[in-house]
């Protein structure tokens, strides 16, 4: 097998994984990270700490490895753009540049004939005030933000005006749509349709964060198909290599609405690693590093629950577990609240 050696940008759970994955494949790793306590050091081969604005670690990062992926979005374009120079940064630099902006990204969906939430950009305050067909809604910023952070739910004019918020930031406004469900779907593009897909998944979020991710999920046909269509046409438009995650909407009269693209391994695909005979993790890796595509096959049906917090420490005092329950520890030393801890997957009879 190869002797790559792959370089992870952010250590968190996810990295942690990717590197698992790898080390499985036999394959290095080196993660890049600016958390001194990031937990995927305890998983990658080497670890390296700089902020993603120190050229001298980046310098240093890109000198150790043969190629360039990550974990998470939100990393400058301008560190990927240049670390891209020297060594292939896959999914290519663009893709983040475009899905790190809520507005460009949604208008790229559109132009694709797939539907969105409405939207429209909000600069200042009172530029809400004209826009009440658009309430009740969600008004969040252009960038950055995961997990419900920078994110403000707006009813009516009352929470207009406790607004207290930076506007030079750039923000969005979504309309709410009266929700059925929330799904994903995750696929991993290897080249110009080749690809493999999983099955829609079905999520429930608490406190705006992920609780739990259930498949099969309880949805029509239609909606199965449509949602798998729809993230292999944004896969293929993107020209994208690797795992990616599209977030949908269902609505009560079953429409279906794209409400973001994740360029990355996504935390909705954590059953995968037990539901599937290849997990998401190493199909990013089989891709990014031009491995060989192994057929895709559900094994089981399965629901991953998040540990949030304190709902860790049962599990990390050696709670027991079936055969059919696999516990997920991402060995974080803080425990903060709504903070993810680890997961845990319960495997289900088909």
């Amino acid at each position: 097998m190869s002797e790559k050696n792959l370089g992870i940008i952010g250590g968190g759970q996810l990295g942690s994984l990717l590197c698992v994955a790898a080390n499985k494949l036999n394959i290095k790793t080196t993660i890049f990270c600016d958390d001194t306590n990031a937990p995927a050091q305890n998983f990658c081969n080497e670890f390296i700490y700089g902020k993603y604005n120190d050229n001298q670690k980046i310098q240093e990062f890109i000198q150790k490895v043969d190629l360039i992926t990550f974990e998470f979005e939100n990393i400058p374009y301008e560190t990927l753009n240049e670390m891209n120079k020297s060594k292939p940064v896959i999914p290519k630099p663009s893709v983040n540049r475009l899905i790190q902006h809520r507005i460009a990204e949604k208008d790229f969906v559109n132009k694709l004939n797939i539907r969105t939430t409405r939207y429209v950009s909000i600069d200042k305050k009172s530029d809400i005030e004209t826009l009440e067909d658009f309430l009740p809604g969600i008004m969040k910023t252009t960038t950055m933000g995961y997990d419900g952070k920078g994110q403000y739910p707006i009813k009516g004019v009352k929470d207009i005006n406790a607004l207290n918020i930076d506007f030079s930031k750039g923000y969005i406004l979504e309309k709410l749509v009266k929700l059925k469900k929330e799904i994903s779907v995750i696929i991993t593009r290897f080249g110009i349709n080749s690809y493999e897909i999983y099955e829609p998944i079905e999520n429930t979020h608490q406190d705006q964060i992920l609780k739990y991710s259930v498949i099969p999920a309880k949805i029509s046909k239609k909606i199965h198909d449509q949602s798998k269509e729809w993230a292999t046409q944004i896969a293929e438009e993107l020209k994208y290599i690797g795992t990616l995650c599209v977030e949908f909407f269902i609505d009560r009269n079953e429409n279906l609405y794209v409400n973001e693209i994740a360029p990355r391994v996504h935390n909705s695909g954590h059953l995968t690693l037990n539901a599937y005979n290849v997990s998401q993790f190493e199909n990013h890796i089989r891709a990014v590093c031009s491995l060989e595509k192994i057929p895709l096959k559900k094994i089981h049906n399965a629901k991953m629950i998040n540990l949030i917090g304190n709902q860790i420490e049962p599990y990390r005092k050696n709670i027991k577990l079936s055969d059919k329950e696999f516990f997920y520890d991402y060995l974080k030393k803080e425990i903060k609240e709504k903070r993810k801890m680890g997961h845990i997957t319960t495997l289900i009879n088909a």
